[in-house]
Parts: structure tokens; sequence; C-alpha cells
């Protein structure tokens, strides 16, 4: 794989909650901002999806009886929120970045047009991706990976709360193995579940390298490891 030159990065929510129950705590925001500005800094182009877990999970109210398409609905207008959130955060530290939502809200942010992020992203800024897909029964990773394909990333980052891809939970089982490398076919043929194979078959579709690491490395860590090619810092999932 070529040294990256545009790279998409794909986060939760709940990375913006700080040591808060939920919502968006103001210093982990421009944490995560000084973190995607020290990937600008190091020569990197770099386009953000985020979830809205700190907001609202779906999941929650589908469990409960609410029917999928509102509930996932509700799940895209939180994106939105926290697409502005980190966008305030980024400009604070002189850092130009633009809002594009594929779940249209015109007084708010600007709605997702291909040709507008890639003019976006040639003169300079950094791409915050929300709305989703701006369909329901589709996740933010698979967001991420349609994303990454439109503007013709080069990898596809996905930040988690382990090291990288497991065969099994690392969290529930201390037993656990990591992968260093997958190819797409493995990870979809063991059905493991750090992203959903929807988003890992668009990636495989489109020849998209995709590295799954630890949400701690995001900054100089991560920068220094892509710098170097060293993938070690995570999981590399190619095709093999």
């Amino acid at each position: 794989m070529t040294h990256p030159q545009r790279i998409l990065l794909k986060i939760s929510g709940e990375s913006l909650m700080g040591s808060q129950p939920f919502g968006v705590e103001q210093t982990a925001c421009l944490h995560i901002a000084q973190s995607i500005k020290t990937l600008r800094d190091g020569g990197f182009e770099v386009a953000v999806v985020i979830g809205g877990g700190n907001i609202f999970r779906g999941l929650q109210l589908k469990a409960g009886g609410m029917n999928q398409t509102p509930a996932d609905q509700m799940g895209m207008l939180a994106t939105i929120i926290n697409g502005i959130a980190l966008q305030q955060a980024l400009e604070s530290l002189d850092c130009p970045a633009k809002v594009m939502s594929a779940l249209e809200c015109p007084k708010v942010v600007e709605a997702y047009n291909w040709q507008a992020a890639l003019n976006y992203m040639n003169s300079g800024n950094t791409l915050i991706f929300v709305g989703g897909t701006g369909n329901p029964y589709f996740t933010t990773d698979t967001a991420a990976a349609l994303r990454a394909s439109e503007i013709k990333a080069t990898l596809l980052l996905k930040a988690t709360k382990v090291n990288g891809v497991y065969d099994k939970d690392p969290i529930k089982n201390v037993d656990a193995v990591k992968y260093e490398t997958l190819s797409y076919s493995q990870f979809l043929a063991e059905k493991l579940e750090v992203m959903d194979a929807t988003a890992i078959a668009l990636c495989r579709t489109n020849a998209i390298p995709t590295l799954v690491f630890n949400m701690k490395k995001l900054g100089k860590p991560l920068a220094d490891a892509l710098k170097q090619k060293d993938y070690t810092i995570g999981t590399l999932i190619t095709r093999g």
C-alpha cells in the first residue's frame, strides 16, 4: 500500500462525551479536534465520519418497540449535532472544516454533494460527514466506507476501544487473539463484528485498506505510524 495522503477517519459519538455520561464535553471535543489537526499537520488530507451514540442510540428504542426507520433517523440527527460541535472545535484551532450532511437540514448544515466535497478537500478543508448515509438500516461504518470510496481515500481509519481486530471480544475474553492483518474475505467469513459486513464489502469492492486501531492512539502516535507505514498500531484489513 502506498503512503496514504487522503484518509477518512471514523470515530464514535461516544468519543465526544469525555467524563460525562452523555452529550458533548468541550474538552473531549477539543482533544479530538487537536488529534485531527495533528494528522493534517503531518501532511494528510482528512475527512471524518462521526456517530451519534453519545446523544442517541437507535438500538435502545428499537429494543423498546419503536420502528427502525424513525429510530435510525433520530440517530442521524444526533450525528449532525456532533458534526457541528467538532467543526467549531477545529475552527478554534485554525483548522478549516466543513460539515456536509446526507440528511438534509439546510438551515443548519450543507447537504452532501460529491463534487462540492471534492472541491472542499482540494481547497484544504477537513470534511465532517454527518447524517450517516441518509437512509435507515445503514450504520455509520457503512457511511464511512461509502464516503471513503467517493472521495477516493487511500485509507479508512476506524477508531475503537481496543487495539485492533480480535478473534473474539477482548474486553470479555482475556484469551482473545489479535489479528495483525486480515483480508476482507476472511473478515466476512469469520463474521468479525468490529465493523459491519456491508462496510467491509464496500471497502473490498473499492480496494480501500482499512486500519482498525485504538482511539487512544489518535493524534501523534497514529500520525507517526502512518508516516512510517507501521500498521501494527492496529489491524490492517486489505485484499490480502
